[in-house]
C-alpha cells in the first residue's frame, strides 16, 4: 500500500509523458490572478451560506448537542473562481475538444490549472490565516486550488461558522450534523463557495450484493447458495470473457497491436480498504494477466480498514481490470471523518495528483441530499478533472427514477423524482443500468455445455432492456394490490433531469429531450442483479465460510459472490475508456487522455448508422445499441415496459396515485399516465444513448471533430455535418 507522496513517485515517469503537451496558448493565459478579498476580515460581518443543512438533520431525530472538544477532521472548504475565471475554463473545455483550436487536447497539470483557475496567492494566505486565527489545524490547499482541508473541533466549528453540531439518530444509526447554514464573514465570500460538508451522513455505494454461487468444474452448473430469486433459478453468471463477447471488446485483444488497456491507468475511488489476493484470486481465476498488488491501493490518510464498502470496492477494482486486463489499476481510499466522506476525500486526491487519464466511481447522493455546496463541489472537481484530460466516469445509481430514496431498504419511494449530484454534473459521464432480454430463452444466448472457467459462455450480443426489479414495469398500473410478490422494491437503473444543471451543449440529438436540463444516464452497459438470470462475479473472501474459500480452483469447483448495480456499469465503462485512450496513443494523439467523453459519444451516436435497435442480429456498423422496449417474457408471465419508473407511496411527489395508503408508480410530471423514464427510439432517460459495441466505439473514436463557437458545438462525424444548439 502507498501513502500520499510516494503515490506521486510511482507515477512520475508515466505522467511526464502524459502530461508534456505543446501549446503556446495554455502557458500563454497563464497570468497573475488578482485578489478578490480586498476588505478586513470582519467577524460582525456575515453572510449565510443557505442550502447546507442535511434534510435528516430534523427536530424528531435530535439526540442533543455534541461535545465542544470533539474533533472534526479533514473538513473540506470549497474555494470560488471568479466570473472571468468560470467564462475562461468553459472557453477552454470546448477548444480541448476542438480539433481545429490550438488547444485540441492540451490539457493542463493540477499545478497550471490551479495557478490559472485557483484564487490568488494573497487569497490563499487571507483564508489560510483567518481559519488559523479561530483555532484550526492541518491546513492545506492542494496544487488545483479548488478545495482547502482542515481540522478543528465542535467549538471551533461553531464560533467560527455560527452553526451548532449535534447527534442524531436516524433508523437507528447515529449520526453528527450541522443544526444551521454556516456564516463566513462577507470579505471571504468572493473566494469561499462554502464548507463541502458538516455531516456524517454518508452517500451510498451502488452496489446491490446477491449472495455465494457455486460452479461445478465437472458439469460447469451454476448453483446459489442461498435461496434464488424469481427467475426460475437458473443463472448464467457474467465471466470477463463474456463480458467481452456480449460488448465485443475481443477483437481488440487479438488486434495488431493489441488493444487491452497495457499502457493506461484507471484510478478507482473508495472509503474502504481491499484485500489484495481477492483480486489476485479473479485475474487467476480467469486468466488475467497479475498486475496488481499493494503498490495499486493508494492510502489518503488513515487506513479505513475493511468496513461496509468493501464489496462495492472488490467489484469497481476487479470489474475496471476485467474488461481493461493490460490496464493499471490504481485504488484510492480515504477513511470518512466525522465530517466528511471518504470518497470526498479520495476525489480531491486523484484530481489535485491528476493520478491517471480515467476515473470511476460507484458511490452518490441526490442532488436535493447534497446541499449547495455539496453540489458545487463536485461541479467544481469534475470540471477541473476535465480541464486535466481525465475522464471522469460515474454511476447514475440504482434507485431508478427515485434518486433520493434507499434502494437497499425501501419498497416505495417517497421523495419523487431525483437523480444522483455526484453525476449529473455536465463535466462527467452517467453510466446507466441494462439487463438481458433472455428470462426463459437462455439457451439462445448462452453455451449450455461445460466450458474452462477463462472461456466465454455468452454467445454473442444479447438484446438488453431497461434495469428495473420492480412492479413498474409491468405498466402503470403494475404496483397495486396485484403486484407479484417480491416485486415491490425501488432497484432500477437510475436516470432523469437535474434539477440545477442546464442542458450541456453537447447533449443534442434523436430522443434527447427539450427539457433544458442536464439529463442522465449518458449511456448504460449491463448492470442487473439477476433478475433474468445474469449478474456480475466478484472475489471477496471475507463473505464466505469454508470449506469453499472464494474463487479458489479446487478439484470441487469454486466459490463466488455475485452482485449487480450501475456500480459494476461504471468501471466497465472506465475499462473501455482505457482502450480508447491506447488505441488513441498508437494513433500518435498528442496525449492518451479524452477529457469529458461526452463530446465525441453524443456525436458518434448521430453519426448516420452508428446507432441500432438492440437485437440479437446487431449490425456491423453500431456502435451503440439503443434500447427501446421492456422485457418480452418476465418471471411474472407479463411483457414488459421499458422503464426506470419504480412504485411510489401514494400521495408523495410525482406519483401516479394520490390516495394514501395505496402504491402508484413513479411519472413524467407532464403527465400523470405517463412512467418516469420510459425506453424510446434514441436518447432517453432510461438508458441514455444505449449500450455500446466495444470495437466500433474504440476504433471510429477519431472520427469525430468539433467547431464550438459561444451559443453553438457544431460536429462533423465521416463527412455528415450536425448542427447542435
Amino acid at each position: 500500500m502507498r501513502l500520499l507522496k510516494p503515490a506521486l513517485a510511482s507515477h512520475a515517469s508515466r505522467l511526464a509523458l502524459l502530461l508534456t503537451v505543446s501549446s503556446c496558448c495554455v502557458h500563454a493565459q497563464t497570468s497573475n490572478i488578482p485578489a478578490r478579498i480586498i476588505q478586513a476580515i470582519d467577524e460582525k460581518n456575515l453572510v449565510t451560506l443557505s442550502g447546507n443543512v442535511h434534510p435528516l438533520a430534523r427536530a424528531e431525530f435530535d439526540q442533543g448537542p455534541v461535545a465542544d472538544a470533539q474533533p472534526l477532521n479533514r473538513i473540506l472548504l470549497l474555494l470560488r473562481r471568479s466570473p472571468d475565471q468560470e467564462a475562461s475554463l468553459l472557453k477552454l473545455l470546448d477548444e480541448q475538444q476542438s480539433k481545429s483550436s490550438p488547444n485540441y487536447h492540451a490539457w493542463l497539470t493540477s499545478d497550471q490549472f490551479g495557478k490559472r483557475f485557483g484564487p490568488a496567492d494573497a487569497d490563499i494566505q487571507s483564508v489560510t490565516q483567518w481559519l488559523t486565527s479561530q483555532g484550526f489545524t492541518g491546513i492545506k490547499v492542494g496544487p488545483g486550488r479548488t478545495v482547502l482541508e482542515f481540522s478543528g473541533t465542535v467549538s471551533s466549528v461553531r464560533n467560527t461558522f455560527r452553526t451548532e453540531v449535534h447527534r442524531y439518530l436516524v433508523g437507528g444509526i447515529e449520526h453528527i450534523a450541522n443544526t444551521s447554514d454556516p456564516q463566513i464573514p462577507a470579505a471571504v465570500a468572493p473566494v469561499v463557495a462554502g464548507v463541502v460538508s458538516l455531516h456524517s451522513f454518508r452517500p451510498i455505494p451502488h452496489v446491490l450484493s446477491v449472495g455465494s454461487f457455486f460452479r461445478s468444474r465437472a458439469t460447469g452448473e451454476v448453483k446459489p447458495l442461498f435461496t434464488p430469486p424469481g427467475n426460475g433459478g437458473r443463472f448464467f453468471p457474467l465471466a470477463p470473457g463474456d463480458f467481452a463477447t456480449i460488448y465485443n471488446t475481443a477483437p481488440l485483444f487479438t488486434a495488431n497491436p493489441k488493444i487491452d488497456g497495457t499502457g493506461q491507468t484507471i484510478a478507482v475511488l473508495g472509503e474502504s480498504n481491499i484485500r489484495v489476493q481477492d483480486v489476485v484470486d479473479f485475474r487467476n481465476l480467469f486468466g488475467l494477466p497479475q498486475n496488481f498488488s499493494s503498490k495499486n491501493i493508494i492510502l489518503n490518510g488513515p487506513d479505513p480498514g475493511f468496513n461496509g464498502s468493501e464489496t462495492e470496492s472488490d467489484l469497481d477494482v476487479q470489474w475496471a481490470g476485467a474488461v481493461a486486463p493490460g490496464a493499471t489499476i490504481d485504488f484510492v481510499t480515504s477513511s470518512p471523518t466525522e465530517t466528511t466522506a471518504g470518497i470526498h476525500l479520495s476525489a480531491v486526491y486523484t484530481v489535485d495528483n491528476n493520478l491517471a487519464a480515467v476515473m470511476s466511481e460507484s458511490f452518490g447522493e441526490c442532488e436535493q441530499n447534497l446541499g449547495a455546496a455539496g453540489n458545487q463541489f463536485y461541479n467544481a472537481l469534475w470540471e477541473q478533472a476535465a480541464a486535466q484530460g481525465i475522464t471522469v466516469v460515474l454511476s447514475s445509481g440504482d434507485g431508478g427514477s427515485a434518486g433520493c430514496d434507499n434502494f437497499n431498504t425501501q419498497q416505495t419511494a417517497t421523495q419523487g423524482l431525483a437523480v444522483s449530484g455526484f453525476a449529473s454534473t455536465p463535466f462527467n459521464i452517467a453510466v446507466g443500468g441494462t439487463d438481458f432480454d433472455q428470462f426463459n430463452n437462455w439457451s439462445q444466448y448462452w453455451n449450455t455445455t461445460n466450458a474452462p472457467v477463462t472461456q466465454a459462455s455468452a454467445k454473442g450480443y444479447i438484446p438488453e432492456i431497461p434495469w428495473n426489479d420492480s412492479c413498474a414495469q409491468i405498466g402503470i398500473s403494475g404496483c397495486g394490490t396485484s403486484a407479484p410478490q417480491g416485486s415491490l422494491n425501488i432497484v432500477a437503473g437510475s436516470g432523469g433531469p437535474s434539477t440545477i444543471y442546464a442542458k450541456p451543449p453537447w447533449q443534442s440529438g434523436a430522443g434527447v429531450p427539450n427539457d433544458g436540463k442536464r439529463d442522465l444516464p449518458d449511456l448504460s452497459l449491463f448492470a442487473s442483479n439477476g433478475f433474468t438470470g445474469s449478474l456480475y462475479i466478484i472475489c471477496q473472501a471475507d463473505v464466505v465460510t469454508p470449506p469453499n474459500p472464494t474463487c479458489s480452483l479446487n478439484n470441487f469447483g469454486f466459490t463466488y459472490q455475485g452482485v449487480g448495480g450501475t456500480s459494476a456499469s461504471a468501471p466497465a465503462f472506465a475499462g473501455i475508456m482505457a482502450l480508447v485512450n491506447q488505441k488513441e496513443w498508437t494513433a500518435a494523439s498528442l496525449a492518451p487522455r479524452q477529457g469529458n467523453a461526452n463530446y465525441v459519444l453524443y456525436a458518434l451516436a448521430n453519426k448516420s448508422g452508428a446507432t441500432c435497435p438492440s437485437s440479437v442480429t446487431e449490425a456491423s456498423s453500431c456502435i451503440f445499441n439503443d434500447i427501446t422496449k421492456g422485457n418480452s417474457a418476465l418471471p411474472t408471465g407479463l411483457p414488459g415496459v421499458g422503464t426506470n419508473s419504480v412504485p411510489c407511496t401514494g400521495g408523495t411527489p410525482n406519483c401516479s396515485v394520490s390516495t394514501a395508503g395505496s402504491n402508484g408508480v413513479l411519472v413524467s410530471p407532464s403527465s400523470s399516465t405517463t412512467e418516469a423514464w420510459t425506453a424510446a427510439a434514441g436518447y432517453d432517460m432510461a438508458t441514455g444513448l444505449g449500450s455500446v459495441n466495444g470495437q466500433n466505439l474504440v476504433n471510429n473514436w477519431s472520427l469525430v471533430s468539433f467547431s464550438p463557437s459561444a451559443t453553438t458545438l457544431t460536429a462533423s462525424v465521416s463527412g455528415v455535418g450536425r448542427y447542435f444548439n
